[in-house]
């Protein structure tokens, strides 16, 4: 919350947001809902007490190893984090944002900011997971290829109109 109190408690990661608030169960068994605006994130972590000692980082030392868009948020209190976003517009939420945060060995799995808790969101850069490159052929595999369809019957008529072999 903005006040920097935190509330623990679990949420169904699929549906967790209703109509602009956000539903908890808490530890004690209430059934919480906050309203979406007076919420800075929802952490979905491993466990509720973490390490107090461990000082997580929020932001990357170096480029990040896995896909996605990195970005950095910057909070209405001027707090700046930075994190990892799915590279897929159809997973991206008009409520907030969902990210992998720099620190992969803290106790935040994923962290969940709204939009109303930031004052701006930069992307720093796209990270390639490499699927682009392993998809591509090689120039000796294309050519192979080519030699198959070229030894293939011709079925159906070319683009050009005229029938194949």
């Amino acid at each position: 919350m903005h006040d920097q109190s935190a509330v623990k408690g679990f949420v169904d990661p699929h549906s967790f947001l209703r109509d602009n608030h956000v539903e908890i169960l808490d530890q004690q068994g209430r059934l919480l809902q906050i309203p979406l605006d007076e919420i800075k994130g929802v952490f979905f972590v491993r466990e509720f007490e973490g390490n107090p000692q461990r000082q997580e980082r929020k932001v990357f030392h170096s480029r990040p190893r896995l896909g996605g868009l990195w970005v950095r948020l910057t909070f209405k209190d001027n707090e700046v984090m930075e994190g990892l976003l799915q590279n897929n517009l159809l997973l991206l939420d008009p409520q907030g944002f969902q990210l992998t945060p720099p620190d992969l060995y803290s106790n935040n799995l994923k962290i969940f900011v709204p939009r109303t808790a930031l004052s701006g969101i930069e992307v720093l850069g796209v990270i390639s997971d490499g699927a682009a490159r392993r998809s591509l052929r090689k120039p000796a595999e294309g050519r192979a290829a080519a030699a198959d369809a070229a030894r293939q019957i011709g079925l159906f008529p070319s683009p050009s109109g005229a029938p194949t072999k």
